[in-house]
């Protein structure tokens, strides 16, 4: 499925393949980008001048994060918000959240710093736009997350459209393993209980 891009990505440099390469994306001294990789300084940048993580263009404070199922459970983000239309696209055309075969390939990432916080490397299938107004960063041990707060709206994607029901709630599913796995090692069992069902609440009702 072909998805135009909005206008801030469609001003983004391409690759080889003719793909927008987004602001946040590393580029090397030959010009090939690494989407794997997060241009260093780019996570303060986005939040120090309030730009858009996807396009680089000033964002405002209503803004739009692109998420796995796992973090409307737990309301954090690694990575800063986009404006609603870049983080759409994301979610729409990204490689990786579009084909859930896909796979993290670690291979030359050893030279790179490790995001903050944990990360479940694990393709979920499922993309979430989470547009939210009440947002803040925090700091977590190696750099900084994202409290991506109250929701102002939900949107659900898999395959590059709109999610069914049942493949939402596959995903949530797949991942509560190693939530709760975590959750019951700091004796939290009870809140992963509630942040469950807060984040069953934005399911969609119908697949």
């Amino acid at each position: 499925m072909t998805v135009t891009p909005p206008p801030g990505v469609a001003q983004l440099p391409r690759d080889k393949h003719g793909r927008p390469i987004p602001w946040f994306v590393h580029v090397d001294g030959d010009g090939v980008p690494d989407f794997r990789v997060i241009e260093r300084g780019r996570i303060a940048d986005a939040y120090r001048f309030e730009r858009c993580w996807t396009c680089g263009q000033p964002r405002g404070r209503h803004a739009a994060f692109v998420v796995g199922p796992m973090c409307a459970v737990n309301r954090v983000s690694a990575e800063p918000p986009s404006h609603l239309e870049c983080a759409v696209f994301a979610a729409q055309a990204c490689p990786f959240l579009t084909t859930p075969s896909m796979v993290r390939r670690e291979r030359g990432m050893e030279e790179h710093a490790k995001p903050a916080g944990v990360m479940l490397t694990r393709n979920p299938g499922v993309a979430l736009v989470w547009s939210s107004r009440t947002w803040k960063p925090f700091k977590a041990p190696g750099g900084a997350l994202f409290d991506i707060g109250d929701a102002t709206a939900t949107r659900w994607f898999a395959l590059g459209r709109t999610a069914t029901r049942d493949e939402v709630l596959a995903a949530i599913d797949a991942g509560l393993p190693a939530l709760r796995e975590m959750a019951d090692a700091e004796g939290a069992g009870a809140q992963l209980d509630r942040e469950v069902s807060r984040a069953l609440a934005l399911v969609p009702a119908t697949s």
